[in-house]
């Protein structure tokens, strides 16, 4: 129900304007992604300063800081959160089990992570190129990615 909510709102946005230039399948995947990062946003804002309170946590064996400690306890949120809004909404039309999408899903996500670093360590170590800037250019080629894997691998129908 919630999704096809969702699906409702992807086609009321989609404008004839914003179809002249984007097809759907990538619009309904960026607006998955853009409600994913607002999600990622806020539950990082309430964990940071509610949860951990902005204080070092001290696990016994490694005393991990306060951004970071919040970064692993949102990871997981947004993990399913994004599995849930690319399966339901941006590639509703398949039809596999749950269990083998969300294994390959974590598998698209670890290869995500690999390529933020050697996309960082490429344009920052290797070209020179400023950390922001670099950092822009990493978001295009992972979202890139992350759409290629996600259409023809995770959420194949």
């Amino acid at each position: 129900m919630i999704a096809k909510l969702l699906i409702r709102a992807v086609d009321a946005l989609y404008i004839p304007q914003i179809r002249r230039f984007i097809s759907r399948d990538i619009f309904c995947y960026g607006v998955c992604g853009g409600v994913n990062m607002v999600l990622d946003t806020l539950w990082y804002f309430i964990l940071y300063h509610f949860v951990v309170c902005e204080r070092f946590v001290n696990l016994g064996f490694v005393v991990v800081s306060p951004h970071i400690a919040t970064l692993c306890l949102v990871f997981p949120i947004t993990f399913f959160t994004g599995f849930w809004l690319n399966r339901n909404v941006a590639f509703h039309a398949t039809h596999i089990s749950t269990t083998p999408q969300l294994a390959k899903y974590a598998l698209t996500v670890v290869g995500s992570i690999a390529l933020n670093y050697a996309c960082m360590k490429f344009f920052v170590d290797l070209c020179g190129v400023w950390a922001t800037p670099s950092k822009m250019l990493t978001t295009i080629v992972c979202a890139a990615y992350s759409f290629v894997a996600g259409r023809y691998f995770t959420f194949k129908a």
